[in-house]
Formats: structure tokens, C-alpha cells, sequence
């Protein structure tokens, strides 16, 4: 069975748009990011500068506060902030805050 010149070179070009068109379809761009990652415009990054008083110890030594769960005295920074006074529930703070434990800490129960 012969195909005439023209059949030939059309069957050709009809087979070659095909596999072209499939190789061309499964090829990725290399500069795009991989599957599964996201792309974001801008980074915000927050800071929590919220300071908790989570407890007074007052001993002979010294009067000590926990501070978002490290230990400080008076003196100390914390987040850059230096501690100038410590009272049996509350801390006083350079900048003028004032640090105070969550009532229901410093209640006593049956008083």
C-alpha cells in the first residue's frame, strides 16, 4: 500500500503536531516554584511584646518575679524594660507599666 507524496508528508506533519504538542505539555517551567508551595507577597513577622506576671516569690535573699515563665529581680530587664520595684503581686516597670498577677492567683480561698 503506497501513499501518494502529498498523504505522506501531511500524515507526517498531523503526527509530528502530536507529539510535539504532548512533549510540550509535560515539560514544567524550572522557575516556578514546586508542587505543594505557596507564595506569599509580603512577610510579617509579629512580635508578642506582652509581659505576664506569673508569680511573686519574696524570700530574705531577695524578691523574685516570674515573667512570662523566666525569673527575674529587681534590676533586671525584661524585653528591655527594667524591673525597679517588686511587690508581693505586682512589678512595677521602669517605663511606667505595671505587672499584675490574674486575681484569682493572689485571693485566698475561705477569706
Amino acid at each position: 500500500m503506497s501513499l501518494k507524496p502529498i498523504s505522506r508528508s501531511l500524515l507526517f506533519l498531523v503526527v509530528s503536531g502530536i507529539c510535539f504538542s504532548l512533549n510540550a505539555a509535560s515539560l514544567r517551567d524550572p522557575t516556578l516554584p514546586g508542587a505543594g508551595s505557596t507564595s506569599t507577597t509580603s512577610a510579617t513577622v509579629k512580635v508578642d511584646k506582652t509581659l505576664t506576671l506569673n508569680s511573686v516569690v519574696i524570700k530574705q535573699s531577695g524578691a523574685f518575679a516570674v515573667i512570662n515563665n523566666e525569673i527575674y529581680k529587681k534590676g533586671q530587664r525584661v524585653q528591655g524594660v527594667k524591673i525597679v520595684q517588686i511587690g508581693k503581686d505586682t512589678v512595677s516597670l521602669a517605663d511606667g507599666r505595671k505587672l499584675t498577677m490574674f486575681k484569682a492567683i493572689t485571693e485566698i480561698k475561705g477569706q
